[in-house]
């Protein structure tokens, strides 16, 4: 049998390509990492490494076991943290990736309340943008990860939010987001908003149409908002003028406050860097996105992964509700 030890030197093996890259990232020692991958090889009865001048390159069975490596870990991950929560969550571990935005608004109001509850479960949190978020839940290298789908173009997304987590309700989401064979709980609708320097003409109407944008110089936010903002104005007939683009939203705000153009932000990025200097309006037609927890059917069922979604569905509520 495979060793888990073994699998996640393999992995980290596969990752960096060398034992000495692999033994920083996992904080061994080269002779250790060699070790474990020998110890691998006889068990598996086949060579899963070999080396072509200074690289190393998995063999065909290395390639598989490597692909299977992740979810054999999550599995393990789920059976360790399950047994743990037989004791009554006074144990146990959650592990959330959550966008930036996400970070900042929804998650510090749920980590507190579930460690309020439950002071015996360990909760980390470290920052990723979807799709990098799917793929490190996939891997196992987290619980439950926040992400955010854009609809296709033509299509809204329903004002749901939390209710619908809490009525137990599913997202769609779009194939292109790999949600398939997950768990989704929708968080909240996250309406975009039009970030304009004060004094600009949209203060006094109080929002801004779409077409309008056609005439402004537009500062774009992180590749997936960029993306979708190109869509909504080739939808209304014209492609946006794009002459900054930076997904660290201060800078987007302060670029604004400066009259280098306008911007088109998520709610949640407005709240998260509250702007000084610039107006904040509506944007017509009205634009969301959709914003979600993920998690594996496996972990779903573990009690503390349970009580952890539950706490973001009730901080997505209230951020939504400010």
């Amino acid at each position: 049998m495979f060793d888990a030890r073994h699998l996640r030197v393999l992995r980290a093996v596969a990752a960096t390509g060398s034992f000495s890259a692999a033994a920083r990232e996992l904080g061994l020692t080269q002779p250790a990492v060699s070790q474990q991958m020998k110890a691998l090889e006889q068990t598996a009865a086949t060579p899963l490494l070999v080396r072509a001048g200074r690289e190393l390159r998995l063999t065909e069975a290395g390639e598989a076991l490597t692909r299977h490596a992740g979810g054999i870990l999550a599995g393990l991950a789920a059976a360790e943290d399950e047994v743990a929560a037989l004791a009554g969550l006074r144990a146990g571990r959650v592990r959330l990736v959550s966008f930036p935005s996400g970070s900042s608004t929804i998650v510090p109001g749920a980590l507190a309340a579930m460690r309020a509850a439950h002071p015996g479960t360990r909760i980390s949190l470290v920052d990723a943008e979807p799709p990098r978020s799917v793929e490190m839940l996939r891997e196992g290298e987290c619980e439950i990860a926040l992400a955010f789908h854009y609809p296709p173009a033509g299509e809204t997304v329903p004002e749901r939010g939390a209710d619908a987590a809490e009525a137990g309700a599913g997202a769609a989401g779009d194939p292109g987001d790999g949600w398939d064979g997950l768990v989704v709980r929708p968080l909240l609708a996250d309406r975009l908003l039009c970030l304009a320097p004060e004094g600009h003409p949209a203060a006094a109407a109080g929002r801004v149409e779409l077409a309008e944008l056609a005439a402004e110089p537009v500062i774009a936010g992180c590749p997936r908002c960029r993306r979708h903002l190109v869509e909504l104005c080739e939808g209304a007939g014209f492609a946006p003028r794009i002459d900054f683009a930076t997904d660290d939203y201060p800078a987007v705000v302060g670029l604004v406050r400066a009259g280098l153009g306008v911007a088109v932000l998520p709610g949640l990025a407005v709240r998260a860097v509250p702007p000084r200097g610039v107006v904040t309006v509506p944007l017509t037609p009205e634009a969301r996105r959709e914003v979600v927890a993920l998690t594996l059917p496996d972990l779903a069922r573990v009690p503390a992964v349970a009580a952890m979604l539950d706490r973001l569905a009730a901080a997505a509520k209230d951020a939504q509700d400010t």
